[in-house]
């Protein structure tokens, strides 16, 4: 299993390394500006499509998992499948800056109806009496209910992402955690999926954490969301001992700050819920306790002052 976790590991530190180096070839098209928005922390021009190293950790670590017996082809492939969709509007989002929040909402929900397709990936309990029982009795709620909060948490994840090594490190302990249940109940595949997601990750964040020379986008987020979204699913699912609420406590800080948000932007204030703001929490306590503790907004402090809110 450590074969594919360090093939994750080396190839996505070594393409997010590519994109750095060659920064100059494509800054254009790529590079995020830190006066694009409120919700900007960082200086300078940086790349903001770490989620191509992540996707090509993923890709490599996955055809060497096959090859070593690792991990069934038609399950691997049928995972990476369903999540290209939103890894690929993501990553449009990410040079163009042009896709609205409904069409990326889009592409998460045809990324999870894949998921139920081509994996089974439906939930059809969630640990609540009432709720279990309309999910058992019908397919097309368990679908439904399936696909929203598989997009949900894709939308989730993307809204932490907001300073150096802050998505991804919470992706990185999520998926381990993940893993760890995974190897407790034998279930080889979801734990083999997990170290590969799980070196992908820590390849990229190598890079992001704490000097930030690429960021994970769009792109990156909604992938990394949709896989957690994705084997939590198929953890409960293919595993009857694991209680629902075990993913639920995993996930449950991106979760609240999405539905807290909603209900800021919209019943606060008025708002439309995808407008973007300075007010999650990780921005609050930059602007509240770091800011101050490490200086102002100089460009000599700001690098400090990025890294030291995610932990």
């Amino acid at each position: 299993m450590l074969i594919i976790f360090f093939t994750a590991i080396f190839c996505s530190f070594l393409s997010a390394l590519f994109l750095i180096r060659y920064i100059h070839l494509h800054q254009k098209i790529t590079g995020d500006a830190h006066t694009n928005g409120p919700q900007k922390f960082h200086i300078g021009l940086t790349p903001r499509i770490g989620g191509i190293p992540i996707f090509l950790g993923l890709f490599v670590a996955c055809m060497v998992a096959f090859s070593s017996d690792l991990l069934p082809i038609t399950f691997g492939s049928y995972l990476l499948l369903s999540a290209t969709p939103i890894f690929l509007l993501g990553t449009v989002e990410d040079v163009s800056q042009r896709v609205s929040p409904f069409f990326r909402l889009m592409a998460s929900f045809i990324s999870a109806g894949l998921a139920s397709w081509l994996l089974g990936a439906t939930l059809n309990h969630v640990g609540i009496i009432g709720l279990d029982l309309l999910l058992a009795q019908s397919w097309w709620i368990a679908l439904a209910f399936t696909i929203i909060a598989v997009g949900g948490m894709c939308h989730s994840l993307n809204i932490i992402d907001g300073y150096n090594g802050l998505a991804s490190g919470v992706s990185g302990m999520i998926l381990l955690a993940l893993g760890y249940v995974s190897f407790e109940v034998g279930d080889r595949q979801l734990l083999a999926i997990c170290l590969i997601c799980a070196g992908s990750v820590a390849g990229f964040m190598f890079w992001n954490f704490p000097r930030g020379l690429i960021f994970a986008g769009d792109g990156g987020a909604y992938l990394l969301g949709f896989l957690i979204a994705e084997i939590s699913v198929l953890l409960v699912i293919r595993n009857p001992q694991v209680s629902p609420w075990f993913p639920f406590t995993l996930v449950v800080y991106p979760v609240w700050e999405t539905l807290f948000t909603m209900y800021r932007r919209r019943v606060v204030r008025g708002q439309a819920a995808g407008l973007p703001d300075a007010l999650h929490l990780h921005q609050m306590i930059f602007s509240r306790l770091v800011r101050w503790m490490v200086g102002r907004r100089e460009a000599r402090h700001l690098l400090r002052r990025n890294s030291m809110t995610t932990p």
